[in-house]
């Protein structure tokens, strides 16, 4: 499996969920964060969308924007009303999934906006690389054109489809459509990056991208610096001086963090023991692995695993 591949299956991305917003008069929206991506396709109107860090986007029909990391954001009809009490529409996804949400006044027939709005749950530590490289918006538009990427005019066609009918199968269909797009999304960012040293550039690289595909489908393995370099027919001091180029880290301590956030990741669904997941992340005794463990995050693998099942 190459390494996006392996990347996206570590964090989880599953039990997608929709409402309809269906927007006029003066309206706002709040959206708070739940570790989960979020997604917006306008189909008429405008929206003006703002993260809480400041950065601002004008979102227009037949544009789709993504929220990688799904952080905290405000959207509105009029970004000059700042005085709008804003619609806190984050549980609306668990209570009023797949229905039709009216904001603003519906009486008037001005700023009239209908979006889909999309939330798809992820595990946000084992993405946090990936979010890390990514841009806090990503903004296709006028994805409903002709001029559109096919991928995308079919997976908006199907996911219009899904959405509109109540079929068997349906929510894992949404699921798999919601991961296709987030995956030509990001690969997409990738043909038009210009950073060199950003951890993306990796995952297309001819030859580290077979060091990334390895830690990632292999983590239990006794990688070393020399061993990864043979996967990418590399000598070992040009692959180490690479790798920590564009990662920013050396290979060891790459393989270290990914150890300890699938590590993580398997404490938190609770299905192993402790011995089991040291032994599924390349730690040779439970005691070298509760002790590196701990060293990272403070908590011993079995206070963590209670401090999130509790």
């Amino acid at each position: 499996m190459d390494a996006l591949s392996k990347i996206f299956e570590d964090i989880h991305l599953n039990k997608s969920e929709y409402i309809y917003l269906n927007l006029s008069g003066d309206w706002a929206f709040r959206y708070q964060e739940q570790g989960a991506i979020a997604a917006y396709i306008v189909l008429q109107g405008k929206i003006h969308l703002q993260l809480d860090d400041g950065q601002k986007r004008l979102i227009e029909a037949g544009d789709l924007v993504l929220i990688p990391s799904g952080q905290s954001h405000y959207g509105c009809s009029d970004q000059e009303k700042t005085l709008l009490e804003a619609t806190d529409i984050s549980t609306l996804f668990d209570e009023k999934r797949h229905k039709t949400i009216e904001l603003g006044n519906t009486d008037l027939q001005e700023n009239n906006c209908f979006i889909i709005a999309v939330r798809g749950h992820i595990d946000s530590i084992m993405a946090r690389p990936l979010f890390n490289a990514l841009p806090a918006f990503m903004h296709i538009h006028h994805i409903t054109g002709s001029s559109a990427p096919e991928w995308l005019q079919t997976g908006l066609h199907f996911l219009a489809i899904e959405a509109h009918q109540i079929r068997p199968g349906r929510d894992k269909i949404l699921d798999h459509l919601v991961s296709i797009l987030m995956i030509q999304c990001v690969r997409d960012f990738i043909t038009q990056l210009n950073d060199a040293g950003n951890w993306l550039n990796a995952l297309t690289h001819p030859e580290l991208s077979s060091a990334l595909a390895a830690i990632h489908g292999q983590p239990e393995k006794a990688w070393t610096v020399e061993s990864l370099a043979e996967q990418c027919c590399m000598s070992r001091s040009k692959f180490a001086g690479l790798f920590s180029q564009i990662i920013g880290e050396t290979p060891l301590a790459y393989l270290q963090q990914h150890r300890l956030r699938l590590a993580s990741q398997m404490l938190r669904q609770g299905q192993l023991s402790i011995q089991q997941i040291a032994h599924k992340v390349g730690y040779s005794s439970e005691t070298a692995f509760s002790q590196t463990f701990k060293k990272q995050t403070t908590l011993t693998p079995t206070q963590y695993r209670q401090h999130h099942q509790s």
